[in-house]
This record gives structure tokens, sequence and C-alpha cells, in this order.
């Protein structure tokens, strides 16, 4: 069981990127696989929010092409969205609290790494180095 990261969506749907190739081809194994992996709405309003953005994206797509990459992505048997359960706010605020110096941009990934965390899923797919913050999870960076 895996999440897949904002930035392993934005290069699998970059062609003219040279991580494309790698980060597609994990994308089609995870899609057309039997086993679960996850993704959560912040990840994809964040890629929506990149793959859109002419000084983040090289060759920024239509919300159109962006939304389309997602309904593909959302059409995977093995796909489920995490949210936020019960909990969320007591075991953000214990994680918040036991690791020191998370704050600003970081926010965002601890978001994701708590969501994690409350649903039992310890391994992320991305190239965010901010992850190995997070000692709860495993980060696998498809590239190495």
């Amino acid at each position: 069981m895996y999440v897949v990261d904002t930035n392993i969506l934005v290069y699998a749907a970059d062609r003219n990127c040279e991580e494309h190739s790698i980060c597609f081809k994990l994308l089609e194994d995870l899609r057309h696989g039997f086993l679960p992996w996850f993704l959560t709405w912040s990840i994809i309003y964040e890629f929506l929010r990149v793959s859109t953005h002419p000084k983040v994206f090289r060759k920024p797509l239509e919300i159109k092409e962006s939304l389309k990459f997602i309904e593909l992505l959302l059409s995977s048997t093995g796909l489920k969205i995490l949210v936020e359960g019960q909990n969320h706010v007591q075991l953000a605020a214990s994680t918040l609290t036991e690791i020191k110096g998370i704050k600003g941009n970081k926010l965002h990934d601890a978001h994701t790494a708590i969501i994690m965390r409350e649903h039992g899923i310890s391994k992320i797919y991305t190239r965010d180095n901010d992850f190995h913050t997070f000692p709860f999870l495993e980060v696998i960076d498809p590239l190495n």
C-alpha cells in the first residue's frame, strides 16, 4: 500500500522532463495492478495547481488536460482517496508536537503524512526529501 505524492504525478504528466518515463511507468503499473494505492484530495489539488501554473510547469497544461489526467487515475480500481477521520485533529496535534520544526511549506507534507499515519499507511512514492522528516514513513524515490 502506497501513497503517490504530487511530484510523481507531475513528472508522469510532463512528457518533457527526464523523470517522465519512470514516473509514468510507475503510475501505469499501479493503475493496472491489483494492490491498493492512495492519493489525497490535497495531493490532487496540488497537482492541478502545479501542472497548470506557467511559472512552475515547463509547458503548463490546460485545466481540461490536468483534469483528464486525474480522471484517468481515478478510474483505477486499486486507487482510493484518503480522507481525514474523526481523530485527525488529535493525531495532527500530537504529530506536530512530537516532530519539531514543521512550519510553512512543510505543513502540506505534514498533512499528507498525518493522513497516512491515521490510515496505517507508511510508504510514499515521492522525490520530496522533506518526507524524511517523518520517522513513521518509508520514503521511496522511484528514480533511485
